[in-house]
């Protein structure tokens, strides 16, 4: 997985594409990125690893390039049908990334990151170790994200409410090893999302 570097412009590219569509969610990957590469330093990850796990961040959410403009920028809850047509953006993530061989393991992350450890995610029902490392790390860096961001249609949640999801649902939800190092180190996590909040706010 040495080349996934030699990608960086291609990635970058998926990245403004999704930006041109809604712009929160190239933002929230970012940041979901930012706090994946933080965990896999706190967790003492090797190199080759971290930049797998970094990349695949990035792009979890790819396959919302697929989703309609109706469901994806909806502004309020959404029906079980349009639910079920976002939740399909894991499976057509996957796709869009399992053709280029390089992106085999970053695929593979992608279509699992929201599997539950409790075996109630989706798309495969994968439970516990079952689901792909990297997956494990980035479903807790975009819960957090996601329950601290405003939205057009709710306030995001302040950072102490955050962490009590978060540690109300270890092993339920979250990988105990991974959610218990975040928790430990929530101060170091939170601050790698603020930092690249604030970066954003300068690019765009």
């Amino acid at each position: 997985m040495q080349t996934l570097s030699n990608f960086h412009d291609f990635i970058l590219c998926i990245i403004s594409t999704l930006e041109a569509r809604d712009s929160y969610t190239s933002h929230h990957s970012s940041r979901v990125a930012e706090m994946t590469e933080k965990i896999c330093d706190l967790l003492n990850l090797p190199l080759d690893e971290k930049e797998v796990y970094h990349i695949a961040a990035h792009l979890h959410d790819v396959g919302k390039i697929g989703i309609r403009d109706s469901v994806l920028l909806k502004e309020g809850k959404l029906s079980q049908e349009e639910w079920e047509i976002m939740k399909s953006h894991a499976i057509q993530g996957y796709n869009i990334l399992k053709n280029v061989k390089s992106f085999e393991e970053v695929a593979k992350i992608v279509r699992s990151h929201h599997e539950r450890f409790d075996g109630k995610g989706y798309p495969d029902g994968l439970e516990g170790k079952n689901i792909p490392f990297g997956s494990r790390i980035i479903a807790v860096a975009d819960s957090i994200d996601a329950m601290i961001s405003d939205r057009p249609y709710r306030k995001g949640m302040c950072e102490n409410v955050c962490r009590e999801q978060i540690e109300k649902n270890i092993g339920i939800m979250y990988d105990p090893q991974i959610a218990s190092c975040v928790i430990e180190h929530w101060n170091e996590v939170l601050k790698s999302r603020e930092d690249e909040s604030n970066n954003c706010m300068v690019k765009f």
